[in-house]
């Protein structure tokens, strides 16, 4: 049994399609169609139902394909380490980014770049949700999210520094006077919001009772917009406090709440395989002077 006869397997699996998986394995129809051949030949068992109108899995094509997918993952992961031996001079790191976190990203980013010119980043962002979801498939290496409310069995949340959620306001706003505030002191004022989605709304969502109307005039899901909007118009937006890092026009009021409590984390999968430039990224965060910072407050 052959690697390429698996990753057939799995190509076809997924997509029913013989024509369409071919076209994904860059080779014939009639190439694939004799690869799958040899692969039930060898088994002694019917993988796929043919006809003209549809494929589907037999039975004993359910039964191999979590198999099929654990050996393509173990021969990936093993290709992997060999790369990591080369010093991290080569190789690509895909990470998923909330857009809280965009803050943090850009000092990383630089001397990431700087230090390892050869190895491709691919940053993605999007709504906690979805990344998790990408990292569930092994889309990507890691996450950097606040730490999820719901409950995800195979994640595991390493935390980098402790937040709260906070209203967002100009210095010149009549709320940047108080020390912190309650949901009640925002009634009256005009808010922007944090789409559905952002961890930042998660959290304001699981907080506010049926009894609280915010004025709210708008909804933004990216956080650099908002605060944005912010600066130019006076209105006031919830988010957690690192977002004003380093923003002499804006000040975090935290909210009077206990469930305002958010943790910065790096989510990755358990018993994942974990890249030596997956490690060496999180590693260069950490020593960024906003995450030290936030991690000297916590240990305080």
């Amino acid at each position: 049994m052959e690697l390429r006869h698996l990753k057939s397997f799995i190509v076809a699996a997924r997509c029913l399609n013989f024509s369409e998986a071919a076209r994904r394995m860059c080779v014939t129809q009639s190439t694939f169609s004799q690869t799958i051949k040899q692969l039930e030949d060898e088994l002694g068992s019917t993988l796929f139902f043919r006809n003209s109108h549809e494929v589907t899995l037999t039975e004993a094509g359910n039964e191999l394909l979590p198999f099929a997918e654990k050996a393509m993952q173990a021969a990936d992961d093993c290709t992997q380490r060999l790369e990591d031996l080369r010093r991290l001079q080569c190789g690509t790191l895909s990470i998923g980014v909330t857009h809280s976190f965009n803050m943090v990203m850009h000092e990383t980013l630089k001397e990431f770049m700087r230090r390892y010119p050869g190895i491709r980043l691919s940053i993605i962002y999007k709504p906690m949700t979805e990344l998790i979801e990408r990292l569930s498939r092994r889309e990507l290496d890691f996450v950097l999210s606040f730490r999820p409310q719901g409950y995800y069995p195979k994640l595991e949340s390493h935390i980098l520094f402790e937040d709260h959620l906070s209203v967002i306001v100009r210095r010149d706003h009549p709320l940047a006077r108080k020390s912190e505030v309650s949901m009640a002191d925002l009634v009256g004022f005009p808010v922007a919001l944090p789409a559905k989605g952002l961890q930042a709304r998660n959290v304001l969502e699981s907080i506010m009772s049926d009894a609280t109307e915010l004025n709210v005039r708008v909804e933004m899901d990216e956080v650099t917009p908002l605060l944005r909007l912010v600066r130019n118009t006076g209105i006031c937006t919830i988010l957690s406090t690192s977002a004003t890092e380093d923003d002499d026009e804006l000040c975090a009021i935290p909210i009077r709440h206990e469930g305002c409590r958010m943790e910065g984390c790096v989510q990755t999968l358990k018993e994942g395989y974990r890249k030596e430039s997956a490690k060496e990224f999180i590693r260069i965060l950490c020593e960024t002077s906003l995450v030290k910072k936030r991690i000297g407050e916590w240990l305080r």
